[in-house]
């Protein structure tokens, strides 16, 4: 069985981060693990409290993880401090770990900011030349490359001014903000765009920590960049199309809307 692993925040709700990562994971067929960056005290309807791990722990949990299963993928998502980002570049630079994606986590659906400024220029500095991949949402892109995004051409300009920057792959999410869910995906092979479709469901809690980690269960598995993308997409599109509604905000998707075995059954359903 392939392996992966998230270094991330926990999400409380069970919505995003460590806790959507793995029930991603285990729904595209790898076997999940994970290292916590932080706790948060979350719901659908925004953060309350962020405790962070210290990086000797964090450093403990990477250690303990790549010496016993060693993981075919590595999602990263929220990292929120120089310290933290230091040490998990190190340790995958150490294991020399493969297919790293990281979802450059800097404010959350509710608009709350989960990333300390000083702590962008160490993640470029640090994380983004050892990934695979990286995937910022519009608002991130635009910290990430300096300039407004407003349109189509304005996602590649900001792509590749980040991709020549970093030197790593970057899947630009356009969301439905600036198109219809169509993402760009801009590498070595120049730029490619996968068409989404819109949906509507307001409960898009998580989003982005889930496409990230579907793309590394699938780079785990052995698809390639292009190929794992489209999976992950797709995989999204109907976790969305599910239409779970839970909570009071932004709710979570059902990453298990293909979950149907004996063990999944309720009382009135056996």
């Amino acid at each position: 069985m392939r392996t992966a692993l998230s270094i991330a925040g926990s999400d409380s709700c069970g919505g995003a981060g460590i806790q959507a990562d793995i029930k991603t994971m285990t729904m595209n067929g790898v076997y999940a693990m994970s290292a916590v960056t932080a706790l948060t005290a979350q719901n659908t309807t925004g953060v309350t409290a962020i405790l962070e791990a210290t990086p000797q722990f964090l450093e403990q949990q990477i250690n303990m993880v790549f010496e016993d299963i060693r993981p075919d993928a590595v999602k990263i998502g929220m990292v929120s401090s120089s310290g933290l980002i230091r040490v998990i570049a190190d340790r995958l630079k150490f294991y020399q770990a493969q297919n790293i994606v990281v979802d450059p986590v800097m404010v959350a659906t509710s608009s709350a900011r989960l990333i300390k400024s000083e702590a962008i220029e160490v993640l470029e500095k640090e994380l983004f030349p050892i990934a695979k991949v990286i995937t910022p949402n519009i608002s991130e892109a635009e910290l990430l490359s300096g300039s407004e995004i407003k349109t189509p051409e304005d996602m590649i300009s900001a792509a590749k001014a980040i991709y020549d920057k970093n030197g790593c792959s970057v899947l630009l999410k356009g969301g439905h903000s600036i198109n219809n869910a169509n993402d760009l995906l801009y590498s070595n092979n120049g730029y490619i765009w996968f068409k989404g479709k819109r949906i509507d469901n307001p409960n898009t809690h998580g989003t982005g920590c889930t496409l990230s980690s579907a793309i590394a269960s699938n780079l785990a598995k052995g698809f390639s960049l292009e190929t794992s993308v489209q999976r992950a997409k797709n995989y999204i599109s109907c976790a969305l199309e599910a239409m779970l509604d839970l909570g009071h905000g932004s709710g979570p998707m059902n990453h298990a809307f293909y979950l149907n075995g004996e063990f999944a059954k309720t009382a009135d359903n056996i």
